[in-house]
């Protein structure tokens, strides 16, 4: 049951047929194992590939600390077809970074990244130009900002000029606190997160399960679709683009909350 939920909020884009014929890097490996296990040992969870376990790119052993993790990537492998094509397979991606490390990033990096990142936040900026597009950016954003001050006790407004916003004195302590409550693996995620849709305030939204996914992407894209409005889009590409961030966003809340929660599986017994 928990591996068919997986597959739906894993899902992957769609990929057009004219994409191959495109491309001039190598082709993905292909499959070269038919069955993908999960096998527990001193309360870490390895990925197993027929009979072989799993490593990260840098040759380590492949391990996770949370049971729906390790089954949730296990998930990733199993739903490649013919192909193996690690773009994506996000869960495994942010595990292999988080064990790995190769740029040595520590935790209070990624900290200060997120509480920097909050004053440049994608939906602070209305626009100064496109009138319409401002009234809509007022309507469909600062109720979430106002949610966040709320929520974070901060006082961040938008602006529509190139000025960027700052924090008061000790708010920036505010949501310092809040990310380094977290633990190193679920920041990450919060890093992985934001740099797909541009908006730690729509992350931490999710995160807090204010928004779905579906509609923090939708919010995030609010001056492209209101392009697209005007002047159209291509068929396919602007909603391969839309779903590649769904499952990105999705990805990176399941690392989230698997790595800062006490998440198991309770096996079904038959009486």
């Amino acid at each position: 049951m928990l591996r068919s939920c997986l597959s739906k909020v894993l899902r992957i884009a769609p990929r057009p047929k004219l994409q191959n014929s495109i491309r001039n890097y190598a082709a993905p490996p292909k499959r070269f194992y038919r069955n993908t296990g999960v096998i527990s040992s001193n309360g870490r969870y390895e990925i197993t590939l027929d009979s072989r376990k799993l490593k990260t790119p840098k040759g380590q052993p492949f391990y996770v600390e949370s049971e729906p993790l390790a089954i949730a990537i296990a998930t990733e492998w199993d739903a490649q077809k013919e192909v193996v094509d690690r773009s994506t397979m996000h869960l495994t991606a942010l595990s292999s970074t988080f064990i790995d490390n190769p740029n040595s990033i520590q935790k209070h990096d990624m900290v200060n990244y997120l509480v920097n990142y909050m004053t440049t936040d994608t939906i602070l900026f209305h626009s100064s130009q496109e009138p319409e597009l401002k009234k809509l950016q007022v309507q469909e954003w600062d109720p979430i900002i106002e949610w966040c001050n709320k929520r974070y006790e901060i006082n961040l407004a938008s602006t529509d000029s190139l000025t960027v916003p700052t924090f008061a004195p000790g708010m920036a302590m505010n949501v310092g606190r809040y990310f380094a409550s977290y633990n190193t693996a679920a920041l990450h995620g919060f890093v992985f997160a934001v740099d797909t849709i541009k908006s730690i305030i729509l992350t931490m939204a999710c995160a807090d399960r204010h928004l779905t996914t579906e509609r923090a992407v939708q919010l995030a894209r609010l001056e492209e679709e209101f392009q697209q409005g005007h002047w159209g889009k291509v068929e396919w590409a602007h909603d391969v683009q839309r779903l590649d961030s769904q499952s990105r966003l999705s990805a990176a809340l399941l690392y989230i909350y698997f790595n800062s929660s006490n998440a198991f599986v309770k096996q079904k017994v038959s009486l």
